[in-house]
């Protein structure tokens, strides 16, 4: 099921790139269905993995990234309803191809949570985070366009990017929602771990659990990611920060997430690894 996923969210970036180029509204629309199929396929198969084990599907950082592809194509799907711009979706779409190939490749299956993820609090304490993570992923989309056409701007040269996205001040504005959406859902996830980790380090004998620190790699990026977003939201309140600014900002702070994501939950971290 993984690799028919990952072939829907490819043609909606297939479909989503022609209709950018050729501005055809009938490589639009399909490309809208296909991606929206995507997520309903998505949306049942999560449905059945949950119904299957009785949770949601949160264990283990293949399960993690799957849910995040999911929560990033409704967030992003919920954008061009309400704006009816589609061009954003030409990046977003193969971006979601891309981490759905890991689920697929890696022939994820759904497995049994270990009592010490039975807390309400880890529930929240992912999905939170994984909604943070969606924020900044749209957010690092909109920096990247905001940045071609900065450029294209500059040079005088007025291509297909002045002809498909959004000026640039609604882009500069676009990025700093989200990533205040981002911010507060981040901040969330990390007071719920803190509280989390805090009941199951007393009551619980888990290893893994005891061997969370402030050192574990994970841990330590994850705090470094909010530290990154907090003074990207401090900079454009208090010091008038706009424009490119901003863009390389949220275009750093979702690189960093993706290496918490990929690399170091898959191989570094030594307690995040349930």
């Amino acid at each position: 099921m993984n690799i028919i996923l990952f072939v829907l969210y490819l043609i909606a970036g297939i479909a989503y790139a022609v209709h950018f180029v050729n501005r055809e509204r009938l490589a639009g629309r399909f490309a809208t269905t296909m991606l929206a199929s995507a997520t309903l396929a998505h949306t049942f198969i999560i449905g059945m993995r949950t119904m299957q084990v009785g949770h949601l599907p949160l264990v283990g950082t293949t399960g993690a990234i799957s849910m995040f592809v999911w929560l990033l194509a409704i967030a992003y799907l919920y954008i061009e309803t309400t704006s009816n711009e589609r061009s954003i979706g030409t990046f977003i779409a193969p971006l979601l191809a891309g981490l759905q190939i890991i689920p697929a490749v890696t022939n994820y299956r759904v497995v049994e949570r270990p009592p010490i993820l039975e807390s309400p609090w880890f529930a929240l304490h992912v999905s939170s985070l994984l909604f943070a993570y969606a924020s900044f992923a749209i957010a690092c989309v909109i920096g990247i366009t905001y940045l071609l056409l900065f450029k294209e701007l500059k040079a005088k040269h007025l291509g297909v990017f002045y002809a498909r996205l959004p000026s640039l001040h609604i882009l500069d504005y676009m990025n700093t929602r989200a990533i205040a959406i981002g911010w507060l859902f981040l901040t969330v996830g990390l007071i719920v771990g803190v509280v989390w980790t805090s009941q199951e380090y007393v009551d619980g004998t888990d290893p893994r659990m005891q061997a969370m620190t402030l050192l574990d790699p994970k841990i330590f990026v994850a705090l470094f990611c909010w530290v990154i977003y907090s003074f990207e939201l401090y900079a454009h309140r208090a010091m008038g920060w706009t424009g490119r600014r901003i863009a390389w900002l949220s275009t750093f702070g979702f690189a960093i997430v993706l290496l918490n994501f990929l690399p170091i939950g898959y191989f570094l971290t030594s307690s995040h690894n349930f």
